[in-house]
């Protein structure tokens, strides 16, 4: 046996080793090393060998990237190789680079010739009420919060008018970064509707089948109402609006049953028939909430703490499993049958993918406001241009709008991710290639967790 010493340098409160050498059921417990806040350290007597290990970290398993580690057909873990005299390094050793060189070769090579067949994921105990559990306290927790809450001390929300010309309307939409926006109607005082992207997306593919010196002509002098009543004949239904007063729970049940991204939040005053625009709430909004009140009561929701490769949630590549199977994109896909998939297959985006399957980009429903920038859209041919062309005209901003995990990440991770207000889905990557395996997004997540709300 060895004496080994595994150091975690990355903070907590509670932090535990485990591993193949404990059967993947003990838990030894790390200590804080004296004059750190954030450095634990244990020591472990291992056989010599290939072993695997992860840390479980204030109830979160992690795992150290500053350390080795490797991905297999269970998830991720961080690989030692003890052998008597083998010194075991920890990656960031610069002083001694030549000997982790010659200690990662090794491991590769033991790797390569011998058959270690891997346990499974190190899973924390869970049980069918522990998903019960889960779900009924995020509930509970909803039901007594308020869309008060989701409202901002301070900011801006917009309301576009619904007589302002097509172009007009998404060229604000772009330079806000806007995906939706309500629509006042100045005749009746009323928020009367919702401007998407997606309206956009019907605009132009429409105009595509007229002449294109047409197009900007049509969009200039186009009003959005006119478009919404008329020259699409979309189907009308009623405005899908919420009460500050109501419970987040009904937030949740509005987009989730309606299949809508977002509801604004209106407010009547007494003895008043106008209503107050005061937000326009979305899930990412409802799940950054729940992560500022859980983020250090992990423990209090078990069915966060799973790995999300385990989890039937988000769309995933053939033979992976999960919900739904991943749609991708080809990076030369044209425009109009990418527009087409997202529309069609009732999908916000889709991961952009080279032909070994490896993640380009993400290509979603709301790039096409860049377009509005230079009158972009009345040059460009959707039946013409590929989807590599139209990602150069989207800004940065938007471009950076998806997370990247693995799927060994907890699905604590992936809200983490997501309670960011400029990341709006995740793509699950293999580790070292970055072929993309799948595909989260907000409507997942809250799918997953609220599933009697869908």
């Amino acid at each position: 046996m060895v004496h080994t010493q595994f150091v975690w340098s990355h903070g907590g409160n509670q932090v535990f080793l485990c591993g193949d050498f404990t059967g993947w059921i003990k838990y030894h417990q790390m200590v804080p090393v004296e004059g750190s806040s954030t450095t634990f350290t244990t020591i472990c007597d291992l056989p010599p060998g290939l072993h695997k290990f992860k840390f479980l970290v204030n109830g979160v398993w992690r795992i150290d990237h500053q350390q080795l580690f490797k991905e297999d057909e269970y998830g991720m873990n961080n690989i030692v190789l003890v052998g008597d005299g083998l010194p075991v390094m920890d990656i960031d050793d610069h002083n001694h680079a030549d000997n982790v060189s010659i200690h990662h070769l090794l491991c590769l090579f033991l790797m390569a010739l011998t058959s270690i067949s891997f346990p499974h994921e190190p899973l924390l105990p869970l049980r069918a009420e522990d998903i019960e559990t889960t779900r009924n306290r995020l509930s509970q927790h909803m039901s007594s919060h308020t869309v008060y809450e989701l409202i901002p001390d301070s900011g801006k929300v917009f309301a576009l008018d619904a007589n302002v010309s097509v172009e007009e309307a998404f060229l604000v939409m772009h330079e806000e970064g806007l995906s939706v926006a309500p629509l006042w109607d100045e005749a009746s005082h009323q928020i009367t509707g919702m401007l998407t992207a997606s309206d956009f997306i019907l605009i132009l593919m429409e105009l595509q089948r007229k002449h294109v010196m047409v197009a900007k002509n049509v969009l200039e002098l186009s009003s959005i109402s006119a478009w919404k009543e008329g020259k699409l004949q979309l189907q009308r239904r009623p405005l899908i609006k919420v009460d500050p007063d109501e419970t987040l729970n009904a937030i949740a049940i509005s987009i989730l049953q309606n299949h809508i991204s977002t509801v604004p939040v209106l407010y009547v005053a007494q003895n008043s028939t106008c209503p107050q625009l005061l937000h326009v709430a979305c899930l990412g909004g409802l799940l950054k909430h729940i992560h500022r009140h859980f983020e250090h009561r992990i423990s209090y929701l078990p069915l966060l703490q799973q790995p999300i490769g385990s989890l039937p949630v988000g769309s995933w590549i053939r033979g992976i499993g999960g919900a739904r199977e991943l749609l991708t994109l080809p990076v030369h896909e044209l425009l109009s049958d990418a527009f087409k998939l997202l529309l069609d297959e009732h999908i916000s985006s889709a991961p952009v993918v080279d032909n070994k399957g490896g993640l380009v980009n993400i290509f979603s429903r709301s790039d096409i406001t860049s377009f509005a920038k230079g009158n972009v859209y009345a040059r460009i041919q959707l039946d013409q241009a590929t989807i590599a062309q139209a990602l150069q005209l989207v800004d940065k901003k938007a471009r950076s709008r998806f997370g990247i995990c693995t799927r060994s990440d907890s699905l604590y991770h992936v809200i983490t991710l997501l309670s960011n207000p400029e990341v709006r889905r995740v793509v699950v990557v293999e580790a070292g290639s970055q072929r993309v395996l799948g595909l989260i997004t907000l409507r997942d997540v809250f799918s997953l967790i609220f599933r009697d709300l869908c």
